[in-house]
């Protein structure tokens, strides 16, 4: 089972949120979207931003849309203009969780580059 970031079988969109944002993560098949109900849990999200102090993460699920919506709690510290950090706004966190490895089955691969 190839290893591969999540960007190889979805794409993601993300924003401020209050204190916290929120990142939807959107399959481009079917295929992968059953593969990502599994794998791709709140655990494996919150282990993925260790490096942020996270107060938790919820997930949402739309299938009609192939999507599942993160929201990490306490992710901004305060939010984007009450932070002391240097860049506490969700829009990178999207883009951030792309970067996650997964192993992820041939056949959901190859559900996504036909």
């Amino acid at each position: 089972m190839p290893n591969v970031e999540l960007s190889r079988i979805a794409s993601a969109r993300s924003g401020d949120k209050g204190e916290g944002s929120n990142v939807g993560v959107i399959a481009h098949s079917d295929e992968a979207y059953r593969f990502l109900e599994a794998a791709l849990t709140t655990d494996a999200v919150q282990r993925h931003f260790a490096g942020i102090n996270l107060g938790g993460v919820v997930r949402y699920e739309a299938a009609n849309m192939r999507v599942l919506n993160f929201i990490l709690e306490d992710s901004l510290g305060g939010g984007g203009s009450a932070s002391l950090k240097t860049a506490a706004q969700g829009k990178t966190h999207g883009l951030a969780l792309l970067r996650m490895r997964l192993d992820v089955p041939d056949d959901v691969l190859q559900s996504v580059t036909r």
